[in-house]
């Protein structure tokens, strides 16, 4: 009898930890918000995306889950609070690759790993009127993962996500 104590104790610690935040959680939260463009691509767009560049194709080959997504943030209080939220999703379960912090402003990659290989990749800029973050679940190479966020080359793909799903790609413009 006297370990039930000790049991509902750690049970209830286990259950204040199960609300942590998660890209989940930001991009359900998020995604309806007032100006913002969500992007979350199925499994069978992944090849249009892979035909941006040879390296896209070697990252993309092997994602499951592809997300982006664009909010306003031109208000310092809501630059602190998306930073913050961020900062909560990334904490300590993932490894920050690359950060450059000027102010309120923002540019971080972190990765989480797994044995040899990284399985998520989380890239989130905010530069005080705008804030975004791409967001890759897969099997990835370390390696072309450090390389590419020492080229600045996901926040070119962010870019070309909105290019190819945002309100302007073909099949979506309205008619003239």
């Amino acid at each position: 009898m006297s370990r039930f104590p000790i049991f509902i104790f750690l049970l209830a610690i286990l259950s204040s930890c199960g609300g942590y935040n998660s890209i989940d959680n930001f991009y359900n939260d998020h995604k309806n918000d007032d100006q913002v463009t969500a992007i979350r691509v199925p499994q069978f767009m992944l090849a249009m995306i892979s035909e941006i560049s040879p390296e896209m194709k070697a990252l993309v080959g092997n994602t499951k889950d592809l997300r982006f997504m664009q909010f306003p943030s031109a208000t310092p209080a809501r630059s602190q609070y998306l930073n913050a939220q961020m900062n909560g999703i990334t904490g300590s379960s993932f490894i920050e690759v690359f950060r450059k912090n000027d102010e309120l402003k923002r540019n971080v990659v972190s990765i989480r790993e797994k044995r040899n290989s990284v399985k998520e990749i989380l890239i989130y800029n905010n530069d005080n009127l705008s804030g975004s973050f791409l967001y890759f679940n897969g099997d990835f190479d370390p390696v072309k993962v450090r390389e590419m966020a020492k080229n600045e080359q996901f926040t070119k793909f962010g870019e070309n996500i909105i290019s190819q799903f945002g309100p302007t790609t073909r099949g979506t413009q309205p008619n003239n």
